[in-house]
């Protein structure tokens, strides 16, 4: 790993889906040395505990119609932080650069001058769906993957409708939850058959990770009485039929299968410094 330089610097960091251990051994690191960790509500109590006790941290959490600060207010925080020459950790669960807004973050920094470095993380729809044991593809199901935003505006969701209905695909929707019955009637209105498999996950890949499945048509009905609550990745497709054979993590029947995350810190700890 490079040195981290004398002058402020701002490294965008991607925290995974919610598993600490699935951040990468450069977070890590980066983590351990910050001075100052601007962070987002996705990201996993667990995965904060990598800061530096010495650090600053900032929350700057942006939730459906609830923003702690506005986008323009994140930009300029990072200029000034690192203006006054300090290490600054952009902390963004999932992936910065897929829905992340992290483009527009390092737009402002470069405009700057403000020097920068990303680092990626496993986006959501890779590490929610592995822990779902739903594969975006396979070779019976699905040969393409297209990844798109669920937020509604003005009550509906302005989406690519017949690129989304097409046959042997998967379609991964973040941020989809509230909007999900508009969601689901627009596919069946555009073509998608009604039957067609569809997996809410909620809080994807961490202990209180719960799966619902059901179909475009019955699924509102029953994500509202399983009363999901964000943040949650919907998946459609025929590869949603796999989950209930691949599903391997269930952490209520097998609580082992959640690590330790004490021990699992002190170990990653002495890697990285052994390291």
């Amino acid at each position: 790993m490079n040195p981290i330089p004398v002058d402020g610097c701002v490294y965008l960091v991607g925290a995974g889906p919610g598993d600490p251990e699935l951040l990468t051994l450069r977070a890590v690191r980066l983590l351990e040395k910050a001075d100052v960790v601007v962070y987002d509500h996705l990201v996993s109590s667990a995965v904060l505990d990598f800061v530096s006790p010495t650090a600053q941290r900032i929350f700057a959490g942006k939730r459906r119609n609830e923003h702690t600060m506005r986008q323009e207010q994140i930009n300029t925080l990072l200029v000034q932080l690192a203006q006054e020459g300090k290490q600054v950790v952009r902390l963004k669960g999932g992936d910065p650069f897929i829905f992340g807004r992290g483009g527009e973050e390092l737009q402002t920094l470069a405009a700057h001058g403000v020097a920068f470095v990303v680092v990626p993380g496993i986006t959501a729809a890779s590490g929610v769906s592995s822990y779902a044991g739903i594969p975006l593809t396979h070779r019976d199901y699905a040969q393409s993957c297209i990844f798109v935003t669920g937020h509604l505006k003005d009550g509906s969701a302005d989406l690519d409708w017949p690129s989304l209905v097409r046959p042997h695909q998967t379609v991964v929707i973040y941020m989809g939850l509230g909007g999900l019955p508009e969601i689901c009637r627009q596919m069946i209105l555009h073509g998608a058959p009604p039957d067609l498999p569809i997996a809410v996950v909620q809080d994807g890949s961490i202990a209180t990770q719960r799966v619902v499945t059901g179909t475009l048509a019955n699924m509102p009905e029953r994500v509202a009485q399983a009363k999901l609550r964000s943040p949650c990745l919907t998946l459609i497709g025929e590869v949603v039929k796999l989950h209930h054979s691949l599903a391997w993590f269930n952490p209520i029947a097998n609580p082992e299968l959640v690590h330790d995350a004490t021990l699992d810190r002190g170990r990653c700890r002495a890697e990285v410094l052994s390291g």
